[in-house]
């Protein structure tokens, strides 16, 4: 598992939590706790969520010092790519966007609540601004409906920006965006 971008660093936080880019042997962990997460997350196979993984242009995993497991994981792509047609990516470049996109983000149960999420997107919001984008987007279901992920990224300064019927118009969707500074 590979990554095209800005070296993430592996030092534990007041939070201890140390954030890395994902290594191969992380994946049964990932699709274990991706689809642990549905129906916030769409459900995924292991060889899908390799390609996935391979296609991003970041993937990272959380996790205890000293321990290999991973207690969350987000995988983003940089805006601006030709071989990355998802739905959801697709409508942020359709409207312009000079985004690096977060496909998902995924916190397990146990770690809730430990600055988990706050670190990835810590290490996103840096990697945007290294690459010099002007913001940092993503999607949230509201339908069915996430509320606690609606006012986490809420309090992280993401804004709504549109609503996307997805997934064969069974899920809907709130694009979010917030400002790299």
């Amino acid at each position: 598992m590979t990554s095209t971008t800005t070296a993430v660093a592996e030092s534990p936080t007041e939070r201890d939590v140390v954030v890395r880019k994902a290594r191969d042997e992380d994946l049964a962990r990932i699709v274990e706790l991706n689809n642990a997460s549905t129906p916030a997350v769409p459900e995924t196979g292991a060889r899908d969520m390799r390609e996935l993984v391979e296609a991003s242009t970041l993937t990272l995993v959380a996790a205890e010092p000293g321990s290999d497991e991973a207690l969350g994981f987000l995988v983003a792509f940089d805006g601006g790519l030709d071989d990355f047609d998802a739905e959801n990516y697709a409508w942020f470049e359709e409207r312009g966007f000079d985004h690096y996109y977060v496909d998902r983000i995924v916190v397990g149960d146990g770690a809730r609540g430990r600055g988990v999420g706050q670190r990835f997107y810590e290490e996103i919001f840096a990697v945007a601004k290294a690459e010099g984008r002007e913001s940092v987007t993503c999607e949230v279901n509201i339908d069915p409906m996430n509320a606690g992920s609606l006012r986490f990224h809420g309090r992280l300064g993401f804004e709504g920006r549109g609503e996307q019927r997805i997934h064969e118009d069974t899920v809907t969707v709130r694009k979010l965006a917030a400002p790299v500074v």
